[in-house]
């Protein structure tokens, strides 16, 4: 089969550095970047450090409204795909890119493929959770990767094409999982980032979605992160630039013991993640990794679409939205400053991760459908 595949975020081209060799060795795979992450920091360094081809078209469409963006990448989109007349357009998770790969295909009458279908955290107010409904709903294939997104799915009157596959990030992280464990990773990441960072001496943190940048939010969750903080474990948080500049709009200067970087590469992420005494997140992709890890974690959002996520840590994630005494009464609970190093070596020493085997069932059943034409 000719595919068409599109991404547009760091998310995305994770998913697509995990799926990508198994596709493209059955497959002749079109790759597609519509620029939603546009800037060298957010995305541009992950072609290389996760072995992803540079796109067959880069269409550098990034910032704006949610409107005006999706949009622009529809009438990039359609020339793209009338060109190349693809057997199948394969978009993944729930962004504006996810959304217009979609619509294009659709309209042209183009079979979808949709990785990471069915996830929902039933709530309207979330852009993402918008895209993951359209795009379920107009697409052929339904690849989803939890038992809950195949009984959303199914409630929602889709079942054909329905495939469980599990999560395509579990494959790429149990990829890397041997290189992030050892402590010399940690060392590593310590000098380029001139931190002393030690197992269990600090608290990595991400924030990003947009109900995290509303003013109430704004004036809430840099409290939280800075009350987090102890002498000798600081919070290290990796800063998006749409979170900086909103922050920058609304005049807020993050508290003392909140260490700002840049956004980070791949294993440069997860190893933080695994050595950290804690993870402080609304990261979908975070709060995944945190859970294979078993890092303990806690959740910026009072919603989840992974709920077997929260279910299977055994009590090491927890919602906590933008409660401040929650978010601590549990972070007291999960990382104790007396206990956390210990923790945090011990967890490194033990981890195993082993794939889901989400890429070969998503080309098993692409190889299923291509046979059936």
């Amino acid at each position: 089969m000719r595919i068409v595949s599109v991404v547009g975020t760091r998310p995305q081209l994770i998913k697509a550095a995990a799926l990508g060799p198994a596709l493209r060795a059955r497959h002749r795979e079109v790759f597609v970047d519509t620029g939603q992450h546009w800037d060298e920091q957010m995305a541009g360094t992950f072609f290389a450090e996760l072995g992803l081809p540079r796109p067959d078209h880069d269409l550098g469409i990034g910032g704006g409204s949610h409107a005006g963006q999706t949009g622009q990448m529809l009438l990039a989109l359609e020339p793209i795909l009338l060109a190349e007349r693809p057997d199948a357009v394969l978009v993944y998770g729930d962004t504006n890119s996810t959304l217009a790969g979609a619509l294009a295909a659709a309209k042209l009458g183009i079979p979808v493929a949709h990785v990471e279908a069915g996830l929902r955290s039933f709530d309207r107010r979330m852009p993402e959770e918008v895209n993951r409904v359209v795009a379920d709903h107009l697409a052929t294939w339904c690849f989803a990767p939890t038992p809950s997104a195949v009984a959303n799915l199914a409630a929602e009157g889709i079942t054909h094409g329905v495939v469980e596959v599990g999560d395509l990030m579990q494959d790429l992280a149990a990829r890397v999982a041997a290189e992030v464990r050892e402590p010399d990773a940690l060392a590593a990441v310590a000098a380029a980032l001139d931190a002393p960072l030690t197992p269990g001496g600090y608290l990595f943190a991400t924030i990003h979605r947009a109900e995290n940048r509303t003013p109430d939010a704004l004036a809430t969750w840099p409290g939280i992160l800075a009350s987090a903080a102890r002498p000798g474990r600081p919070v290290i948080l990796a800063l998006h630039p749409g979170t900086r500049a909103a922050l920058d709009e609304a005049g807020i200067a993050l508290p003392s013991g909140i260490r700002v970087t840049e956004p980070l590469g791949y294993r440069t992420t997860l190893t933080l993640e695994l050595h950290a005494a804690a993870v402080i997140t609304d990261s979908g992709g975070v709060q995944r990794e945190a859970a294979w890890l078993g890092t303990p974690c806690l959740v910026l959002r009072s919603t989840t679409e992974w709920l077997e996520a929260v279910s299977g840590s055994a009590g090491r994630m927890v919602l906590v939205g933008l409660d401040g005494v929650r978010a601590l009464a549990a972070l007291d609970r999960l990382a104790p400053s007396g206990r956390s190093a210990a923790d945090a070596r011990a967890r490194a020493a033990s981890l195993d991760l082993a794939p889901a085997g989400a890429a070969d069932a998503i080309v098993a059943a692409l190889d299923a459908a291509g046979s059936g034409r």
